[in-house]
């Protein structure tokens, strides 16, 4: 005999063994968020306010506003509810939570079992390792064509798939193909401890992994500082790279492109308040620094952001990409490319300025410029200019 099911609409959740299913099939979600679903699920009748959600997740520990924050958006994700939709689990002011889609509860009726998994639907992770020796986690997903994503900072394999962040990336990016993509060295599952991160090192890294998938020739996509790794690998590599993607990238570091002394100035005072925010865990610093990245989000999605920034890798090694990130340059070689390339870039990037983009389709011999209406650095899941990138992305690698 199973405990409790809650069936609504197509989904089914198992409150005593901690399941989801969607029609009949499992759903992976992350276990916190799971449990939130539970706890507001099974409190249907009324708000619940965070204050008391914080409490029974936090089991006498402290919970921050940004973790439930993001353990809420990961599980309307889960229930193809969202932020703003709000269909399921609806925002009741003040600060509380509703679970509001019409439910009903089933005693005694265990969730079918899940379906064998192909690695198509749930991505293994393996291990290789870089010419230096240090360790890289990579995985492949999806069926397909291959497209090998180089790493970029704040990513990681295991959470990735159900962060708001970065899951309609790997949705929009899977349709059709096998997604390869990796943590960087010093973040997400890969070692954490290393005593080089060179640009050289990075672009070991991509082959070491694309050796280790098998690959011979593919296209490669670049997104944000991974975009001069991309570059670097491309340059180096013309007989293994079919085709080149760049998306909020850059050539050259802030420091390096700094021209005046105004412009110099304002790399220092980016990089002391980055480094104040890793040091001190501010969250004024933290939501400074996110506000670059999603210009366009709430504060509280900033907050989420900063929570997850923790997640990927140590204060210390966040403060050795700041650093590194801002002196790349990868200018002298952007000439080397020789394959077809394609460089989306959002107008209003609060990060990276649009003159990079411009910089990297001046650069590269065989280039196509696509300037999209977006203030995002990282294109969220509710930007119009979401769509219309993977539609850009999916017709360039057609070709």
């Amino acid at each position: 005999m199973g405990g409790v099911v809650y069936q609504f609409g197509q989904y089914a959740l198992d409150a005593d063994r901690r399941r989801l299913s969607r029609d009949g099939q499992r759903v992976d979600v992350e276990p916190r968020a799971l449990e939130l679903l539970c706890l507001l699920i099974e409190h249907r009748d009324r708000a619940v306010s965070e204050v008391e959600l914080c409490d029974k997740m936090g089991r006498g520990q402290a919970v921050s506003e940004a973790a439930l924050s993001t353990w809420l958006r990961t599980a309307r994700l889960a229930i193809g509810d969202s932020d703003t939709g709000q269909q399921v689990i609806r925002t009741v002011n003040p600060h509380g939570y509703r679970f509001v889609a019409s439910a009903s509860a089933v005693a005694g009726t265990p969730l079918a079992p899940p379906a064998a998994a192909t690695e198509a639907d749930h991505e293994i992770i393996r291990f290789c390792r870089s010419a230096d020796g240090t360790r890289i986690a990579y995985a492949l997903t999806g069926e397909g064509p291959p497209l090998v994503k180089t790493a970029n900072w704040l990513t990681h394999l295991d959470l990735d798939r159900t962060n708001p962040m970065w899951v309609h990336w790997f949705d929009g990016l899977t349709r059709g193909r096998q997604l390869i993509r990796y943590d960087e060295r010093g973040c997400g599952l890969s070692e954490w401890t290393v005593s080089s991160f060179t640009l050289d090192d990075l672009v070991d890294d991509l082959d070491s992994v694309v050796d280790a998938a098998g690959l011979d020739r593919f296209p490669l996509l670049g997104v944000s500082q991974g975009g001069a790794v991309a570059i670097a690998y491309a340059a180096r590599h013309p007989e293994r790279v079919s085709h080149l993607v760049l998306t909020s990238a850059y050539a050259r570091g802030q420091q390096i492109r700094a021209g005046s002394d105004d412009e110099r100035d304002a790399a220092e005072v980016d990089l002391n308040i980055a480094r104040a925010g890793w040091r001190s865990q501010d969250s004024s610093f933290l939501r400074y620094f996110a506000s670059q990245f999603l210009a366009d989000a709430t504060p509280a999605e900033w907050d989420a952001f900063a929570a997850y920034q923790r997640q990927t890798t140590s204060a210390a090694n966040g403060l050795r990409f700041i650093e590194e990130f801002t002196r790349i340059d990868v200018s002298g070689i952007a000439h080397q490319v020789s394959c077809p390339t394609l460089i989306v870039h959002a107008r209003d990037d609060a990060r990276v300025p649009v003159a990079q983009a411009l910089e990297l389709a001046t650069l590269i011999p065989d280039s196509r410029l696509i300037l999209l209406e977006s203030r995002n650095h990282l294109f969220t899941a509710a930007d119009p200019a979401w769509p219309t990138f993977l539609s850009h992305l999916h017709t360039f690698l057609s070709e």
